[in-house]
């Protein structure tokens, strides 16, 4: 068995802009035509990122769409090129299935912009798990500001808070204390085997405590993912007697299939044990990680100066994280789909990604598909072939 060790990290929403079909997704009325994540945030602020630089990420930008970034003008020294997806999403199980190898067959179902947005049985049914007369919200909203609007009544009535997003979503938020977090995981889960044959991609429960004028949602998010409709890298490698990390939400996205450890928390916690690690992990292992607070925190927020500042901190981290790898290895830094703080609405942004490696040296694959990278880590690790990518090593 092949010593090789591989680390597939997600910078959640960390798009380049270019995606050739970009104007086939919206935000709101307006197409996603030239949505550019990073190149935006890097017009706005010019952005100190040495190490992903170092690279190839300003050169990635500037492959992907043209654009030039100011402090994003290193020679790349590693792998570098942009990616392009071809399943007809741009969220997040998208995004990472197809990077683990099983682009999406099928056209996920959304929920309109209208209220109510749930049909009226799906509503009933929600509300006979929840064991409740009714539920509240029943729209497309703002977590944060639709627990603002409705966490009081919620607390008056019991009924659970749902809503939805220009993603293919059915979000439940309730009071961990006076709801209880447990009763809310069981009702998501209920309510995912209600709405996944739908092709609804997940059901997230959303906590939240406080009283009213100051409720705020906790770390206890938990994801009910449809599974993957194929194999992924995670399932070969498991399958191989391989040992497989999950950092971050890659153990909801995958519905915890292919995953032997599971690392869950904030990014900075997520930060550390990417870090640890990069000394630690299991010779022949692989390590999925996702950073999504430049999406959750940043990106749908519209703050650009918050998703900046977040991007040097992440460089940072990489780093630490270059700084200990071994000689065999492989670390991949890539992303979901885009979501442009700059950009009209507050839904992702449908971007090309970068692609950038560590371990094979300097390195143009130019423009690649998101199934090409897991093809590329199955053979670093010697595994057998992943989806319908090729390799790039």
């Amino acid at each position: 068995m092949t010593q090789n060790r591989a680390f597939l990290i997600v910078m959640d929403s960390v798009g380049i802009g270019g995606a050739p079909d970009a104007a086939q997704f919206f935000n709101g009325t307006l197409p996603d035509s030239g949505a550019n994540t990073l190149g935006h945030i890097a017009q706005a602020r010019a952005l100190h990122m040495p190490h992903l630089d170092a690279l190839g990420l300003g050169a990635a930008l500037q492959l992907a769409s043209g654009a030039r970034a100011p402090g994003l003008g290193a020679t790349p020294q590693g792998i570098w090129g942009a990616a392009t997806e071809v399943s007809p999403g741009k969220d997040t199980p998208s995004g990472h299935w197809e990077i683990a190898g099983v682009p999406v067959p099928w056209d996920w179902h959304y929920f309109p912009d209208t209220r109510p947005s749930f049909p009226p049985d799906l509503s009933a049914r929600i509300a006979q798990a929840a064991g409740t007369e009714g539920i509240l919200g029943n729209e497309h909203a703002s977590g944060t500001e639709i627990i603002a609007r409705l966490g009081a009544q919620h607390l008056r009535t019991g009924w659970p808070i749902c809503y939805s997003s220009a993603d293919s979503v059915l979000q439940i938020a309730a009071h961990e204390d006076s709801f209880g977090l447990q009763r809310l995981y069981r009702l998501c889960q209920d309510v995912a085997a209600m709405v996944h044959p739908m092709r609804v991609g997940r059901v997230i429960a959303r906590p939240f405590t406080g009283a009213e004028g100051g409720f705020s949602r906790t770390g206890n998010r938990r994801d009910f993912a449809i599974a993957p409709p194929g194999q992924t890298i995670l399932d070969a490698a498991q399958a191989a007697g391989r040992q497989t990390y999950a950092v971050g939400k890659i153990g909801d996205i995958f519905s915890h299939r292919g995953i032997a450890q599971l690392h869950k928390g904030s990014d900075a916690v997520l930060a550390d044990h990417l870090i640890r690690l990069a000394d630690q992990a299991a010779p022949g292992s692989l390590t999925f990680a996702n950073f999504v607070e430049f999406d959750s925190l940043y990106g749908h927020r519209r703050d650009v100066e918050g998703y900046a500042a977040a991007l040097e901190w992440f460089d940072a981290v990489a780093g630490q994280v270059l700084a200990r790898l071994r000689p065999g290895d492989l670390a991949i830094f890539t992303a979901d789909h885009g979501n442009d703080p700059t950009w009209p609405g507050t839904d992702h942004t449908r971007e090309r990604v970068p692609v950038l490696g560590w371990g094979y040296g300097a390195r143009a694959i130019g423009q690649v598909g998101f199934a090409d990278i897991a093809a590329s880590v199955a053979a670093h690790l010697g595994l057998p072939p992943v989806g319908p990518g090729k390799a790039f090593l």
